[in-house]
C-alpha cells in the first residue's frame, strides 16, 4: 500500500500556463484482472496537464500489489475495501482516500477515451455544477451505440423518469468538497448496491446538477455485470429506492418505470405475484413498456434472458 497524498492538492501548469488541479480516480475492482488493466492504462494516457493518481479498490477478491505505480504526475495505488463489502463500500474506500481537487470514477472493466478528463476539467473550471458528465459509447456482443445525454436529460425530473443510462458513473468527475458534503458518499445500504449510481446521480441532481460534455468519451463494455440477472437483488434495491426518494412517487412515470422494473424481476425469478406488479405499473403509465415485457416474461412467452440480450444489443437496459 502507498501513502495517501498530503491533504493540500497542488496544481500544475502546462508549458502554456494552463493550470489543471490534481485528480484522484477511483477504480473499484473484483476478479477482473485484465479489464482492470486496461482501465488503468486508459486513465493514464489521458492527455491532461494535472497530477493524476488512480486509486484501485479490491473489494472481496485479493488485491495485485503489481498493479501500484509511483510517480508525481501519474500513480496508482492499491487499495482494500475498508468499508461495507460491496461496489458502494469499495467506492467509499477510494473517496476517503482521496486528497485531490477532483474525484473521478471509472469501472473495472470501462475505457476512458482520448481527452476525456481535460475536457471536464476545463468545464468545471469554469464555476457553476459541482459535477461533470460526458457521453458513452455502449459496446455489448460485437455492437456499438452512442449515447450523450443533453442538460435537460439530466434535470432531476427526466433523470428519476427516464434512469438516463447516458450518465454513467465512469463519466463522472465532480469536486471533492461537494462530493463528501452537498452529495455525500455512495450508499452502502442499498441492498447488493444495485443502482448505487443512480441514487447517487439524484443526489448530484439534487445538490447543483452537472457540467455535461456533448461527446462519448467512455467505452461502457456491456456483459459482464455481476448485478444484471441477480433478480432478487434488483427487487430489494427497487423497494429500497422506492422508500427512500419521494421524488418517484412525484411522477406517476418514473413510478410506472420503477414499478415495471420489480414486475420483471420478479418474472425472471417465475414469482406468482409478477403480473400483479405488471398492472401496477401499467397503471401508472399505460405508456411503460416494461409492465407489458414483465407480463410477457410472468406468462413465460419469452425468457428475461432473451429480451435483456436483445436491449443490451440496442444500448439499452430493462
Amino acid at each position: 500500500m502507498s501513502t495517501p497524498h498530503a491533504t493540500h492538492p497542488s496544481r500544475e501548469a502546462d508549458p502554456g500556463g494552463t493550470a489543471r488541479p490534481d485528480v484522484d480516480v477511483v477504480i473499484a475492482t473484483h476478479h477482473r484482472p485484465q479489464e482492470v488493466r486496461e482501465a488503468i492504462a486508459a486513465v493514464l494516457e489521458q492527455e491532461y496537464a494535472g497530477r493524476v493518481r488512480v486509486l484501485v479498490v479490491f473489494d472481496g477478491s485479493d488485491p495485485d500489489p503489481s498493479l501500484a505505480r509511483p510517480g508525481d504526475h501519474r500513480s496508482v495505488e492499491v487499495l482494500v475495501n475498508q468499508r461495507r463489502r460491496g461496489l458502494a463500500g469499495a467506492r467509499n474506500t477510494g473517496i476517503l482516500t482521496s486528497t485531490a481537487e477532483l474525484v473521478a470514477f471509472c469501472d473495472d472493466d470501462d475505457l476512458w477515451l482520448p481527452g476525456k478528463l481535460e475536457r471536464q476539467a476545463a468545464m468545471l473550471a469554469s464555476g457553476g455544477p459541482a459535477t461533470c458528465v460526458t457521453g458513452i459509447e455502449v459496446t455489448y456482443d460485437g455492437t456499438s451505440h452512442v449515447r450523450v445525454p443533453s442538460p435537460e436529460d439530466l434535470d432531476l425530473r427526466n433523470l428519476v423518469r427516464h434512469r438516463v443510462m447516458e450518465a454513467h458513473p465512469s463519466t463522472v468527475v465532480v469536486r471533492r468538497t461537494a462530493l463528501l458534503d452537498d452529495i455525500g458518499l455512495v450508499d452502502e445500504d442499498i441492498p447488493g448496491s444495485y443502482g448505487e449510481d443512480f441514487d447517487w446521480m439524484i443526489r448530484a441532481a439534487m445538490a447543483g446538477g452537472f457540467h455535461v460534455v456533448p461527446a462519448p468519451l467512455a467505452r461502457v463494455r456491456w456483459g459482464g455485470s455481476q448485478f444484471s440477472r441477480n433478480w432478487s437483488t434488483i427487487a430489494e434495491a427497487i423497494d429500497y429506492g422506492l422508500a427512500k426518494h419521494a421524488v418517484f412517487h412525484d411522477d406517476r412515470r418514473a413510478l410506472a418505470r420503477l414499478l415495471g422494473r420489480k414486475a420483471f424481476a420478479l418474472a425472471a425469478m417465475r414469482r406468482r405475484d409478477a403480473l400483479a406488479w405488471s398492472l401496477r405499473s401499467a397503471r401508472q403509465s399505460v405508456l411503460e413498456p416494461r409492465a407489458y415485457l414483465s407480463a410477457l416474461v410472468a406468462l413465460r412467452l419469452v425468457s428475461a434472458d432473451r429480451l435483456l440480450a436483445t436491449a443490451h444489443r440496442h444500448g439499452r437496459g430493462i
